[in-house]
C-alpha cells in the first residue's frame, strides 16, 4: 500500500509536467522564429559576409580552416598595414573564429560539406537562438518561467540585437551576447544556489565572453559593482562569496591565456574594480566568521584588528595599482574606456575613435527604432523587480542602468541595452498577465456565488477556521519553509489574501489584456520590418527604390573583381581605414591601412595625403610604395557614405599627427563646402580631385546628390595619376600613380653650362666629360 500510494500521480504533478513540456515546445519555436527572422538577407539578397569587419573575420576564419589551429596562432599577416604587418593570432579575439571554425569542422565530419562562407553567414543567426535560450534561463532565475518565456521571446524579435546577428553578419557580437547573457546567468544561478559547480561554469562561460569581444569588461565591472552592492546594503553571505571569488580568481587567470589580452587582465585599470571588490569581500566575510565564533566581547576587538588589517592591504594595494598606473597618461585606461566614462574624450584627444560612427551616441528616435515598446514597459518591470527584491532582481536592475548609461554614450552599445530592455519588459508582462488572469478567475468564482452557489463560500471559510484549529503543525512547517525560502532568495508564494489585494474588475482585465495583446502585435510587426528592410541588406551590395522599379548597385564588388584581375599581387592598394579589409579579402592586395586601426600614425599618413595638393600626395603615397588609390564616391547616385563626407575626419586625423594640415583651412566661415564657395585648400587637395575628376561630364553641371549641390572646381587635370577603373554607377573610382619621371636634368644642364662656360674660358685646357 505504501509503495502503492507512493506512485499516485497528483493533479499538480500532472500540471507541473505538462508545463515543462509545453516550456520546452515554446523555447524550441523561440529558437525557430530567432534563427529564421534573421534570414531576410539571404531571400532578399543572396548569401554574403556584410559589412567591413566581417570580412576580415570570414579571411582568419579561411585560414585557420585551411592551415590549422598553430598556423593561426602564429600566422604574420603581410597584407595589411604596409610596411608594417600584422600578427593575428596576438591581435584578435579568437572566440569567434574559434566557433566557426569548430563548427565547419564538426559539420564536414557529420559529411556535411558546407563552405567556410555558408558556416560564417549562418553563425550569427545559431548563436541568436542560443541567446534566446539563455535569456529564458536567466530570467527564470530572476522571475520564474512565464518570465523567461516572455524575455526570450522578446530578445529573439528585438531590432537592435537583430541588427547585429543577421544572416551574414559574421563579427564578435554575433556570439559574444550570448557569451555575454549566459555569464550573467550562471552568475545569478551560483548566486541562488551557492553551488560551486556552477561557479566553475561560470569562470569558463566568461573565459569564452573574452576570448569573443573586447566588451568582456562590462562583465568584470558590472559583477563587483553587484557584489559591493550586495555588501553594502547588508544581503553578504557564503553564497555571494562562492560566485564571485571563483569568478575573479579562475576568470582571471582564465583571461590572462588569451593573446590579446594578456597582462592586461592584472595591469590595465579596467579589471581594478573586481580586485578590490575581492579584498572587502574576504574581509566581510572573516568578519562574518569570526562574529559565529566569538563572543560579543572578543568579536568587537576581532572586528577591530581584522578592518584595521583590511585597510592596510586596501592601501597597499591601492599604492601599487597607483604606481602602475601613475606613468600612463590616461592612468591604465584604453582609449575607448575613456570615450564610455568622459563622452568629450574621444572628440578631443583620439579623433579617429570619434569617427567611426558606431562610437557616436544615439538619437531618441533610434532608442525607439531599436527596443520599440519595451522603451515603454521597463519601467514597470524595474517595479516588479522591486515586489520583492532579492539578490538576482537588483542584479538585473544593476545590469539594466548600467546599459541605459553606456548605451546613451555610443550607439554600438544599445546591442548591450537589448537584454537587459527585454528581461525587465518579460518581467513587466508576465506580472501584469498573472495579475490580470487572477483577476478574472477570481471575478469568474465571484460571479458563481452571487448566482446561488453559496456552499462553495461557505466551505471557503469554514476551511479556514479548522484549518488554524485543527492542524496547527501543518502551518507551523509552511512557515518555517517559506522562511527557508526566503533565506535562500527564492520568490515567497504570494498568499491568497495579498493576491486578492491586486484584483481588478474583469471588465478591465479584459481591456488590458486586449491592449497588451495588441502592444505585443505592434511590437511584432515593427520587428519583421526592421529585420526584413532596415537592417538585412549587406552594406557591399546597396538596392534602391524608384519610379521605374528597383536598383542594385553592386559597385563595390565590381571594384574589389577589377583589382583582383587586372593588378599585380604583390601591388599596393591605398584607400581610408573603411575599405582596408574588403579590400584585402575580396581583393587579395596589399593595403596601407584597414578596419584595425591600431597605429594611428598611419592612418594620419594616409589621410596627409588625402588632404594634401596632387604633387605632395603622390610623394606621400609613392614613398609607401603604393600603386593604386581607391576612392568611394557618391554624387552621382546620392551615396552618403562616401569619402567626401569622412573627409574632415582625414583632415582631423592628419592633422593630430601633422600639424601642417589644419581644419579651418578646408573650411569656409566655419562651412565644409564643396561648391564654388569653398577654399582653395579644400578644391586643390587631392581627395576633391579624384572624386570629382570628369564628373562634369556626367551632366554637364556636375550638380552633387549628397551635397545638393555644384561643385566648385569642375574643369582640371590630373598631372601625377591617372583613372584606370570607374564603377559602372561612379561609387568606386580607381586611380594608377604615375611612374616618376626620368631625371632629364635641363635646368641643371643649363646652370652648369653657364657655369662651365665661366670656367672654361679661365681653363680651356680642361677636358670635356663625356657623361655630361
Amino acid at each position: 500500500m505504501a509503495a502503492s500510494s507512493d506512485t499516485v500521480v497528483t493533479p499538480s504533478s500532472l500540471r507541473q509536467a505538462f508545463g515543462n513540456v509545453f516550456s520546452l515546445f515554446i523555447l524550441i519555436l523561440i529558437g525557430v522564429l530567432a534563427f529564421s527572422i534573421r534570414l531576410f538577407s539571404v531571400i532578399k539578397y543572396e548569401s554574403v559576409i556584410h559589412e567591413f569587419d566581417p570580412y576580415f573575420n570570414y579571411r582568419v576564419t579561411q585560414f585557420l580552416t585551411k592551415n590549422g589551429i598553430y598556423d593561426f596562432w602564429n600566422w604574420f599577416d603581410d597584407r595589411t598595414w604596409y610596411p608594417l604587418g600584422r600578427v593575428i593570432g596576438g591581435t584578435v579575439y579568437p572566440g569567434l573564429t574559434l566557433t566557426a571554425g569548430t563548427l565547419w569542422w564538426i559539420l564536414n565530419s557529420l559529411n556535411i560539406p558546407l563552405s567556410v562562407e555558408t558556416v560564417c553567414v549562418f553563425t550569427a543567426p545559431t548563436f541568436s537562438a542560443f541567446a534566446a535560450w539563455a535569456t529564458y534561463l536567466l530570467t527564470k532565475e530572476v522571475k520564474g518561467p512565464g518570465a523567461g518565456l516572455t524575455a526570450a521571446a522578446l530578445l529573439a524579435m528585438v531590432p537592435s540585437y537583430i541588427s547585429r546577428s543577421v544572416a551574414g553578419s559574421y563579427d564578435n557580437e554575433a556570439v559574444a551576447i550570448f557569451a555575454l547573457i549566459f555569464t550573467f546567468y550562471l552568475y545569478i544561478k551560483t548566486l541562488n544556489t551557492g553551488s560551486l559547480f556552477y561557479a566553475t561554469l561560470n569562470a569558463l562561460a566568461y573565459f569564452y565572453m573574452v576570448c569573443s569581444w573586447g566588451g568582456y569588461t562590462f562583465i568584470i565591472n558590472l559583477i563587483p559593482m553587484h557584489a559591493l552592492l550586495c555588501i553594502v546594503t547588508g544581503r553578504y553571505s557564503s553564497r555571494l562569496y562562492i560566485a564571485y571569488a571563483p569568478l575573479v580568481i579562475l576568470g582571471t587567470l582564465l583571461a590572462a591565456l588569451v593573446p590579446v589580452v594578456g597582462f592586461n587582465a592584472v595591469m590595465t585599470s579596467e579589471h581594478f574594480a573586481s580586485f578590490l571588490v575581492f579584498i572587502i569581500l574576504n574581509v566581510v566575510g572573516l568578519v562574518y566568521y569570526i562574529k559565529g565564533i566569538l563572543t560579543p566581547k572578543m568579536f568587537k576587538v576581532a572586528v577591530t584588528l581584522v578592518i584595521s588589517a583590511g585597510l592596510i592591504v586596501c592601501c597597499a594595494v591601492v599604492a601599487v595599482l597607483i604606481a602602475l598606473v601613475a606613468s600612463s597618461p590616461t592612468k591604465g585606461w584604453s582609449g575607448r574606456s575613456l570615450s564610455l566614462l568622459d563622452p568629450t574624450y574621444a572628440s578631443k584627444y583620439i579623433p579617429i575613435i570619434a569617427s567611426v560612427s558606431e562610437h557616436q551616441p544615439p538619437t531618441w528616435p533610434s532608442y525607439f527604432m531599436d527596443i520599440n515598446v519595451l522603451a515603454f514597459l521597463v519601467p514597470a518591470g524595474i517595479i516588479a523587480c522591486f515586489l520583492p527584491l532579492t539578490d538576482a532582481s537588483s542584479f538585473v536592475i544593476l545590469y539594466l542602468v548600467t546599459s541605459v548609461y553606456f548605451s546613451g554614450v555610443m550607439v554600438r552599445l544599445m546591442l548591450v541595452l537589448a537584454p537587459a530592455a527585454c528581461i525587465m519588459s518579460g518581467i513587466a508582462l508576465s506580472s501584469a498577465f498573472g495579475v490580470f488572469t487572477r483577476s478574472i478567475k477570481f471575478a469568474s468564482i465571484g460571479k458563481q456565488v452571487d448566482a446561488g452557489d453559496t456552499g462553495n463560500g461557505v466551505t471557503q471559510n469554514d476551511v479556514v477556521k479548522p484549518d488554524k484549529t485543527e492542524e496547527p503543525p501543518k502551518e507551523k512547517a509552511s512557515r518555517k519553509k517559506k522562511k527557508e525560502k526566503e533565506n535562500v532568495e527564492k520568490t515567497p508564494i504570494v498568499a491568497k489574501s495579498e493576491r486578492r489585494l491586486l484584483m481588478l474588475p474583469m471588465e478591465a482585465s479584459v481591456v488590458a489584456i486586449l491592449l497588451l495583446m495588441l502592444l505585443g502585435a505592434f511590437y511584432v510587426v515593427h520587428c519583421v520590418w526592421a529585420a526584413a528592410e532596415a537592417y538585412s541588406a549587406p552594406s557591399i551590395v546597396l538596392t534602391s527604390h524608384s519610379h521605374d522599379g528597383l536598383h542594385v548597385f553592386d559597385d563595390f564588388r565590381e571594384a574589389y573583381a577589377w583589382l583582383s584581375h587586372n593588378t599585380d599581387v604583390d601591388d599596393k592598394v591605398a584607400s581610408w581605414w573603411d575599405y582596408g579589409y574588403q579590400t584585402t579579402a575580396m581583393a587579395n592586395r596589399t593595403v596601407i591601412v584597414d578596419n584595425n586601426t591600431w597605429n594611428n600614425t598611419h592612418i594620419a599618413t594616409v589621410g596627409t595625403a588625402m588632404s594634401s595638393p596632387e604633387k605632395a600626395a603622390w610623394e606621400i603615397f609613392n614613398s609607401l610604395d603604393v600603386k593604386y588609390v581607391l576612392v568611394v564616391f557618391g554624387g552621382l547616385v546620392g551615396y552618403p557614405s562616401d569619402d567626401i563626407n569622412k573627409f574632415l575626419w582625414m583632415v582631423r586625423i592628419g592633422g593630430g599627427v601633422f600639424p601642417h594640415i589644419k581644419e579651418p583651412d578646408y573650411l569656409r566661415d566655419g562651412q565644409y563646402r564643396i561648391d564654388s564657395m569653398a577654399t582653395p585648400t579644400m578644391l586643390n587637395c587631392l581627395m576633391y580631385k579624384l572624386s570629382y575628376y570628369r564628373f562634369v561630364e556626367t551632366d554637364g553641371k556636375g550638380f552633387d546628390r549628397v551635397r545638393r549641390t555644384e561643385i566648385g572646381k569642375k574643369h582640371f587635370k590630373l598631372t601625377h595619376f591617372d583613372e584606370v577603373f570607374t564603377t559602372h554607377h561612379w561609387m568606386v573610382r580607381i586611380y594608377k600613380l604615375k611612374p616618376p619621371k626620368n631625371r632629364i636634368r635641363g635646368k641643371t644642364k643649363k646652370s652648369k653650362s653657364k657655369s662651365n662656360s665661366a670656367s672654361s674660358k679661365r681653363s680651356a685646357t680642361r677636358k670635356k666629360n663625356p657623361w655630361h
